[in-house]
């Protein structure tokens, strides 16, 4: 076990690790505002480009596939170049992306630089949930992973406010460039205040002590130190973690990428309309927390680690379903609040989904089962994506309609992926053999 820190004539910072989460959740918050720019902007840009849907469409996959291979790929450098390393280079390099799409001139450059930009944002994930098992107990983790996964939603939600103000004032190029500006800022705080517990020199001796005490078991069955892909699917518990974002994340994208052209399709004036964009990010953003917060309410009261993460998965699978009535009103607010609670019971199975690689993966391995899982959720987007365009142009004479199907499938699929789950996630015999933890 490496020793405590020495002495540097500092103070501590009390709970440093919320500290530590504050600045992965503000990552997460630039990251979205980054990458929600084109969405936001894409009503606007399909008539001063003349897009289709399809055309739309094929844009956003240039990002999800860049995104897609990234996540396994820089999911595994995390793994061995380290947290604070590795967030400094992928902020920095999403940060510039996002400045120098204002350059783009038409569909195959801004289809260019938001496959750098996926790339670039492909690490956030994978690096943060390993900072989250480094710094945080078992019972604390699935808070922690909510709390900055909710920097997803909160960026959403904030988004408008920036990128559409900045674009009715000065266009759509200051619209990319400005909100990039911010990443390099976080940069500065993340290099000053992130280093690993055991080295870090502003840490206390009680939070050193609460974050070694449930090391034990992730210290099992050091034998293989980074272990292959391979071995990696061959357990179910890997599938597991894949099935739970696969199913999952591409609905999100939907809402964050199409719900403004939904709205346009409905008949809703983005402007009047700004209030329907903002609240089914919110309502994410408390499921986050409230899905975090409950599965640690469960475990303290005695519930098993599985069972409580489960418990959370089946009300947010469930919960998503409040899409499909949505076809059925035209009504801003109607569609503004079951989008609302379709987005709350979403981000509580994402926050289990992206707590699972913690539980039950030694840390060697987290970044890189976080990464595998955030692949699969991309291959997943990419054809939803694909099929959305093609549907939504196909149908487009059915005015008001041409989402339908879309949003049906969008509402059903978690319902699947939670099934799937229950069925995966399991103690088995590589539990037995220290190759999965228990739960």
């Amino acid at each position: 076990m490496p020793s405590s820190p020495e002495p540097s004539g500092t103070r501590p910072i009390a709970r440093l690790r919320w500290w530590i989460c504050a600045l992965l959740f503000a990552s997460t918050v630039i990251n979205y505002i980054d990458r929600q720019t084109l969405s936001l902007l894409a009503p606007y840009l399909k008539i001063s480009y003349h897009w289709t849907n399809s055309d739309y469409a094929n844009i956003v996959i240039a990002f999800r596939i860049a995104y897609t291979i990234g996540q396994t790929l820089f999911g595994r450098l995390m793994d061995r170049v380290g947290t604070r390393r590795g967030l400094t280079l992928t902020v920095t390099c999403y940060s510039i992306v996002s400045v120098m799409t204002s350059l783009a001139r038409g569909f195959f450059s801004f289809t260019g630089f938001r496959f750098l930009l996926g790339a670039a944002e492909s690490a956030n994930w994978p690096a943060a949930t390993k900072a989250v098992s480094e710094w945080f107990p078992k019972r604390e983790r699935a808070l922690a992973t909510g709390f900055f996964d909710s920097g997803s939603s909160i960026g959403g939600a904030i988004a408008p406010f920036i990128v559409l103000g900045i674009y009715m004032r000065w266009g759509w190029r200051p619209a990319f460039a400005i909100p990039g500006l911010l990443g390099f800022l976080w940069i500065i705080a993340w290099r000053w205040l992130y280093h690993p517990p055991e080295s870090h020199p502003r840490i206390g001796e009680s939070e050193l002590k609460l974050i070694r005490s449930d090391r034990a078991q992730s210290e099992l069955s050091r034998e293989v130190k980074h272990p292959r892909w391979r071995d990696l699917l061959l357990l179910p518990q890997t599938w597991g973690t894949i099935i739970a974002r696969s199913f999952t994340d591409p609905v999100w994208f939907f809402i964050t990428d199409w719900f403004p052209i939904y709205l346009v399709a409905k008949g809703i004036d983005l402007k009047s309309g700004i209030l329907a964009i903002w609240i089914p990010f919110v309502a994410a953003d408390c499921g986050n927390f409230i899905g975090g917060a409950a599965s640690g309410y469960l475990v303290r009261r005695g519930w098993s680690l599985g069972t409580a993460r489960k418990a959370v998965i089946v009300f947010g699978a469930c919960g998503v379903m409040t899409l499909i009535p949505t076809i059925l009103t035209a009504n801003l607010l109607a569609i503004a609040f079951l989008f609302a609670f379709a987005t709350f019971s979403y981000a509580t199975f994402s926050t289990m989904a992206n707590v699972l690689p913690s539980d039950l993966f030694r840390g060697e391995a987290v970044a890189s089962v976080s990464g595998i899982s955030g692949s699969g959720a991309g291959l997943g987007t990419i054809v939803a994506f694909k099929l959305i365009g093609y549907f939504s142009d196909s149908h487009r004479a059915m005015a008001g309609h041409s989402f339908d199907s879309i949003i049906v499938v969008a509402g059903l699929i978690p319902f699947v992926g939670m099934t799937l789950v229950l069925l995966l996630v399991r103690n088995t015999r590589a539990t037995e053999q220290g190759m999965v933890l228990k739960i």
